[in-house]
């Protein structure tokens, strides 16, 4: 221990970055239930009948306090995106080092595809689809999102690759091209769910799609 009374090394840095953890921790529990309670109120009531207030007022925070988290409508709607490619992200780190990249990305895709196919998301999951699909700005701003999490992802796995001993080079398209391709399948997927009037599991339809574009061998 330090004359001061500090101990030797100190462990304000790892207190500071155990808080910031904590803290990040907590806006996301925050932001899932304000999404999901957006969904629900859009679902119930149309998403252009449904106010900013109608959702502060639904989760017992002031519309100044909700414009902290989201600033927009439309960054509810898309928001759980955003937390879904967190958890996409950190599955594929988690994946077996050795594992074929192609079913690393497939298992990456089980907590979004658990989102269509567990009973009690799927009755928010398919008309909320049907909003994001059906609103020409919403699908713009969802494509966008999808190509950041595509762009995300291929960072991972060059990651990957490098840690393995077979990094691939700054001006090789492979990694990008794959994860685009799965990415594609996703929403190939989501287009036939929708059009099959949701009576088919999602998981097989992208289990489907990605057998039909998987990489040779």
């Amino acid at each position: 221990m330090e004359p001061d009374g500090r101990i030797e090394g100190g462990m304000g840095g790892g207190t500071h970055e155990a808080r910031s953890g904590l803290r990040e921790r907590t806006r996301r529990v925050i932001q899932r239930d304000i999404t999901d309670t957006a969904e629900r109120l859009f679902v119930e009531r149309g998403y252009h009948a449904t106010t900013i207030e109608h959702i502060a007022e639904a989760v017992g925070m002031s519309r100044r306090t909700l414009y902290r988290y989201f600033s927009t409508r439309e960054e509810i709607v898309l928001g759980k995106l955003d937390l879904v490619g967190d958890d996409l992200l950190t599955a594929l780190r988690d994946r077996p080092a050795g594992e074929e990249l192609w079913v690393s990305l497939r298992r990456a895709f089980d907590r979004l595809v658990a989102s269509f196919d567990e009973p009690h998301k799927a009755e928010l999951a398919e008309p909320m689809q049907r909003v994001i699909f059906g609103t020409p700005d919403l699908l713009g701003r969802y494509l966008e999102k999808l190509e950041r999490v595509t762009g995300a992802a291929e960072t991972v796995v060059r990651e990957r690759a490098t840690a393995a001993g077979t990094p691939w080079a700054d001006d090789d398209p492979t990694p990008r091209a794959v994860v685009a391709a799965a990415m594609g399948c996703v929403l190939a997927a989501q287009h036939a769910w929708l059009a099959g009037g949701t009576s088919r599991r999602f998981a097989d339809l992208v289990d489907q799609a990605m057998a039909a574009v998987a990489p040779r061998a």
